[in-house]
């Protein structure tokens, strides 16, 4: 998407509040990556969760916390969004933030290694999973997305293209293939019916049989 057709989008349907906005700003102040999804995919990200009548969502990669405070506002009073993040720097930025946002009680953060974290959900349901953390583990994330979401629940990820790096057959680095065996198990996988969406840097979406 355009930079032009994106700030179009945006400020129509996804203006960042004061929250966000000093969210962004303190990130950039304070030296976090540069890889929060982009306004227009939080509202996205919010439309589908409104969509399913999601209450329960479950969060790879929290980073400052931008995409969970999307999400979270998009649930009823009693939903939650569990998220996970490895960083303890970024998970008590994060937490600073959900406070200012007035939604600590509807997040739960997690700090950990998320393939070390999964499996203390194992039994449980949730109405979504969004991938947005490391690449190479990306068809593992695949798996335990399946064995965690309820039929008719979300599986989505951000940065399906990678930079359109998963269209350059010479690009074989381990995070380039862990997208790229994500996307082909997206869309080959009988239990999921699944797409990607071109917005930002490519949001895969599928929904579980």
């Amino acid at each position: 998407m355009s930079d032009r057709v994106d700030e179009y989008i945006a400020s129509l349907f996804a203006r960042d509040d004061d929250v966000l906005a000093a969210l962004r700003e303190a990130a950039d102040r304070e030296g976090l990556p540069p890889i929060s999804i982009s306004a227009v995919t939080g509202r996205l990200l919010q439309i589908l969760l409104s969509a399913i009548g999601a209450t329960r969502v479950l969060e790879v990669g929290t980073l400052g916390g931008y995409s969970a405070i999307w999400m979270a506002r998009a649930l009823p009073e009693a939903g939650r969004v569990v998220t996970i993040e490895v960083d303890e720097r970024h998970a008590e930025f994060a937490r600073r933030y959900f406070a200012r946002a007035g939604l600590e009680a509807r997040i739960d953060l997690r700090i950990g290694r998320a393939l070390d974290v999964l499996p203390a959900f194992d039994g449980e349901r949730f109405d979504a999973i969004f991938l947005d953390a490391d690449k190479e583990p990306l068809p593992t994330y695949f798996d335990w997305a399946l064995r965690l979401l309820r039929p008719g629940g979300l599986l989505i990820a951000d940065n399906a293209l990678w930079g359109g790096r998963v269209l350059d057959p010479e690009t074989a680095d381990e995070g380039t293939k862990g997208v790229r065996e994500f996307n082909q198990r997206m869309a080959s996988d009988d239990r999921v019916r699944g797409t990607i969406v071109p917005v930002g840097d490519g949001l895969a979406v599928g929904v579980v049989n």
